[in-house]
């Protein structure tokens, strides 16, 4: 199916990673969106899962082994061409993901990858509907970190900083 101008909504899949307080970004290189920074991700093929197109496009697009985790978003994505034609229309679901290994690398679709940093988010030329959704993912991915210990346990409530 075409990805222009399409017959039905195509279901894509984006990755939101955090690793060590950034989140991923990498630079789009096609419509729709081309050169705003946003999460790795396209479209499922047919048979797949959503984790499995998730951990495809990741290792497609920046060269990272990811395991998908649970939905943290979906999103409609309907653009509209000046004869009011349905020119882009995407279900897109964002998926909680936990890096596993790899150094981030632009590849196939993605001018630049990038880890950012929370403070950096509101400075980049981001798709606009993902800052909420990096934030927060940013701010629960620190709590978390303050809610273990250094060896990777969980603390108890009573070493826990308030």
């Amino acid at each position: 199916m075409t990805r222009e101008y399409p017959i039905a909504p195509i279901v894509g899949v984006g990755a939101v990673i955090v690793r060590d307080n950034h989140v991923l970004l990498v630079r789009r290189g096609n419509e729709p969106n081309r050169g705003l920074w946003s999460i790795p991700g396209g479209a499922v093929e047919l048979g797949e899962t959503l984790a499995q197109a998730a951990t495809r496009e990741v290792r497609e697009e920046c060269r990272l082994e990811i395991e998908a985790q649970g939905v943290l978003s979906t999103f409609e994505l309907i653009q509209r061409d000046e004869q009011d034609k349905v020119r882009y229309h995407y279900v897109l679901i964002d998926l909680a993901t936990r890096y596993v290994g790899g150094q981030a690398t632009a590849a196939s679709d993605a001018l630049d990858a990038h880890w950012a940093t929370e403070d950096e988010l509101d400075t980049l030329d981001i798709v606009p509907r993902l800052l909420p959704l990096l934030h927060a993912a940013l701010q629960e991915a620190s709590r978390s970190r303050q809610q273990t210990s250094p060896e990777g346990r969980p603390r108890s409530p009573e070493t826990r900083s308030s």
